[in-house]
Formats: C-alpha cells, structure tokens, sequence
C-alpha cells in the first residue's frame, strides 16, 4: 500500500488528525515524566536506612511526670533499661536521641579545621550510651565500637561538655575528607571557629540515614556519639530490637513492663520502624499513586479519542469504503488503510511527545531538582502509544472492512 494516497487524504481534513496527534503527544510528554517521578519516589521510599531487618525494631518513650534530679533520672534509666532488656523477646536495648526516618532529630555543621569561615558538612547526632551498632545491626566497616570507658554522662542544666570520638557514616567520612581512606583517628569540630569541640573517629559504619531521611547525599550525614544526658523533660528514649516474628507481642509486653515497674505514673509513647518509614514517605507514596492514576485516565482518554475519531471517519467515509470494495478491495486492504492512517497520525504525535517529554523534564530539572529522563522511557511510551493506537482504531477498522458494497452506496 502506498502512503502518499494515506497522507493526502490526511491533509486535505487535517483538524481530526492534528487533534489526535497533540492528544498522543501532550499524553506522552505527561506519561513519560509521571512514570519517570513514579519509579524515582519508589526507588527512594524503598532506601535502606541502614538497621538490619529494621522490621524489628521499635522507639519507646517513658516520660516521668516528676522527672527529678541529675541521680534519680539516671537511677531511673538504668532500672527502665533493665526492665526492657528482661522482657522476652527482647534482642537488644539502647538509649537514643533520636531515631532514623522519624522526621525529628538533632542537626550540627561540623568542620575539618578550626581556621574553617564555613562548615564542610551537617550532621545528624544520633546520643546514647549504649551500642546502637549491636541494637540497630549497624555495619561498622573501619574501627571499633563504643565500651563503657567511653560514655560520658552530664545533665543538660548545669553542663556543656562534648564526648571525644564518635562514630560515623561512611558518606559523612568522605564528605569530611574527599578522596581520603582509613578515617579513624581523624579528628573533626563540632561548629567552626576557635569555640568549635573537637572529636576524633573512633569507628566508621556503612550506612544510617538520618531522621528526614532527605534524598541527597547529606541524608546519610550521621553520628553516633556516647553520651548519656539527662536535664530537660526527663524524657528517656528506649530503642529495642525484637526476636523475628515477635514484635508486636514484645511491644505490648515492653509496655506494660515499664508501667508495672514505675511506682509513678508514666507516659509511655511506641512507634516502630515500620510506622516511621510508611509515615516518612506517605507523601511519596501518594504522589504516587496520584501520577499512577493520571496516568491511567490519560491512555484511556486518548484510546477513547482515537476510537472516537476513527469511527467518526467511518461514517464519513461509508460510500468511498463501498466503491473500493466493489471495485476489488479486500476487507484486508480496508482494514490495512485504516491502520496504516493511523500509525502515520500517532507517529507524528510520538514524535511531537518525545520533544515535548524532553522539554517538560528539563522544567522539572532545573526547578524541582529533578533527575533527567531515562531514553528507556521515551522508547517504552513510544511502543505503548503506537500499540495502543493499532489497538484504538481496529474495531472502527473491522467494522468498515465488513461493510458490503450494495449497503454502502445506497446508505451514501
């Protein structure tokens, strides 16, 4: 079959298939980046934040209504701790600051040089003088982890002392000493100037997001730092790891221990790590499923636009099918054309999309900070396109090939 016939009658009624073709293009330019910002939110609400099996692990709060002094706040720590670390189930127990993907934590500029004007990197401060790297399963990769000799106590009110070695991620190593290797030992300042605190390395983990889990570099910026506090709400923060399988049980049973083994009342607050990650990317997870849908309705929008279309050019062209069939055409010869036209019209939609799909990720580039367009999902949303095009238009095409001549031109 030859095209140049096809492309004729195209231009000389182009309206239908300039609508169809800007209806495929606008589609594709759309789909193309929906799908693209789809992939890229999953990939990043699926991050590792670096606790092993961290569906088994858990934040418990105990907050006394009477705090007290310096002595009984730890006094008190020490008997929670204990209590926690007997109920069964149990693994492993740890006080913390804070806790990954919670949305809620402690940020420092930290510096490679007292002569520094400007900070080299943020960290998050994960504190607690127990080991978070045997609690959470962290993977210390260079030197060694905390021992008791190394834990500073202070209360908040009356002292502002800074512990001497930390522990820290892999990324905030690099990013403190570019191009570096072997980083314990190293000394780093909290803060810039001659009033910043120095700290040394003392050990190195892979991997620990910080609490807003942010997707650049910086969200993987972590410390861990042996210090046990107390002063302020007298709040103590717990972080237990449960056996497989037995989380929700040691959660209740962890509870209702800290409550029977506290003469006062207390305010007991839990949430585990999987509550904090479906928390930290609900927003992610909804964008989602907003664009996964968008995306839906425009394929069926634009395959309901081109059966549409196609019918209409049946009706239009009932008596010109019925003089090609009574002069020889076979039904394959009209359902042929009737594809072929309109490959050619969602080509050039295709091809309009691909530049227009360019064009919208380079926006979102420059403004949103987005990644660039993969070539895969030009290609993808190419063939889905052209396939649902032939798809769209094979119905109105049957039924025009199975048109008889007589019907035809005595219906014209």
């Amino acid at each position: 079959m030859e095209i140049r016939p096809i492309l004729s009658a195209l231009l000389r009624n182009k309206t239908g298939p300039i609508l169809v073709a800007v209806q495929v293009a606008l589609s594709l330019a759309i789909l193309a980046n929906a799908l693209h910002i789809v992939q890229v939110r999953q990939a990043v609400s699926a991050r590792a934040s670096g606790l092993a099996n961290e569906q088994d692990v858990f934040a418990l709060q105990v907050r006394h209504l009477k705090p007290g002094g310096h002595e009984e706040q730890l006094a008190a720590q020490r008997a929670e701790a204990a209590t926690l670390r007997a109920v069964p189930g149990v693994l492993s127990v740890a006080i913390t600051s804070q806790m990954p993907l919670s949305r809620s934590g402690n940020y420092s500029s930290l510096s490679t040089d007292r002569k520094q004007l400007k900070s080299s990197a943020t960290t998050t401060n994960y504190m607690g003088p127990d080991s978070l790297v045997k609690t959470w399963g962290l993977r210390l990769v260079e030197g060694r982890d905390f021992v008791p000799s190394d834990v500073l106590e202070i209360d908040d009110n009356i002292s502002n002392e800074f512990p001497k070695t930390a522990i820290v991620t892999r990324a905030l190593a690099e990013k403190l000493w570019p191009g570096q290797s072997g980083f314990v030992g190293r000394p780093f300042y909290y803060g810039v100037g001659n009033d910043s605190r120095e700290v040394r390395v003392l050990g190195v983990i892979d991997k620990l997001q910080t609490p807003d889990a942010a997707i650049k570099e910086y969200g993987e910026f972590s410390a861990l730092l042996p210090l046990r506090r107390t002063g302020g709400s007298g709040a103590s923060n717990f972080t237990l790891r449960a056996e497989p399988g037995q989380l929700d049980r040691v959660v209740k049973e962890a509870e209702a221990a800290v409550r029977a083994a506290t003469p006062m009342p207390v305010i007991v607050k839990i949430k585990t790590m999987t509550e904090m990650r479906t928390a930290r990317y609900r927003a992610d997870n909804a964008l989602a499923w907003m664009l996964v849908a968008v995306s839906v309705l425009l394929l069926l929008i634009t395959s309901s636009g081109i059966v549409g279309m196609a019918s209409l050019w049946v009706t239009q062209r009932r008596k010109q099918i019925g003089v090609r069939r009574a002069l020889g055409a076979r039904r394959i010869d009209i359902l042929r054309y009737f594809i072929t036209e309109n490959v050619m019209i969602t080509s050039a939609g295709v091809a309009a999309g691909v530049l227009m799909a360019l064009g919208l990720n380079q926006l979102l580039v420059s403004k949103l900070e987005m990644e660039r367009l993969p070539g895969g999902y030009l290609l993808a949303g190419a063939g889905v396109f052209l396939a649902l095009g032939v798809a769209a238009v094979y119905g109105p095409a049957w039924r025009a090939a199975t048109i008889s001549p007589a019907t035809a031109t005595r219906s014209a």
